[in-house]
């Protein structure tokens, strides 16, 4: 790919609804959407256990990661969004397990809620290829 736009899809049907892709590509930049820990059947995975919603949804943006030609390797920057301040210490361990040797610059954000209360934690990227 050299400078054009590529849209990721992850097939949700409420992409095209709500108009946005999972990731989109433009040049060696490519940004991940927030996303949630929600599986293929809809359902939030890992109700009530915001460590594991964590490691899904990092799971689910190197997906598209690699669906538009990035690694986690590629990844600068991450936000991170919580329902609770007591849901960081498990976000925040599955986040140094997938980028402890990465360390892209990050934020962690407070919020009152997310699309559903099953959902703890939603979590966007930036990637750089290159970089």
């Amino acid at each position: 790919m050299s400078g054009g736009r590529q849209n990721v899809s992850s097939g949700a049907p409420w992409e095209a609804t709500v108009g946005y892709s999972r990731a989109v590509r433009v040049g060696s930049h490519v940004a991940v959407a927030g996303t949630a820990a929600v599986g293929p059947d809809g359902k939030v995975v890992g109700p009530g256990d915001a460590y594991a919603q964590a490691r899904f949804i990092l799971g689910k943006i190197e997906t598209a990661l690699g669906q538009a030609g990035a690694t986690l390797r590629d990844v600068v920057r991450t936000r991170i969004y919580v329902t609770a301040i007591a849901h960081a210490a498990g976000v925040t361990r599955a986040h140094g397990e997938a980028f402890g040797q990465i360390r892209p610059a990050s934020t962690l954000v407070v919020v009152s809620g997310l699309m559903t209360p099953e959902m703890l934690v939603e979590i966007e990227a930036d990637a750089v290829l290159g970089g």
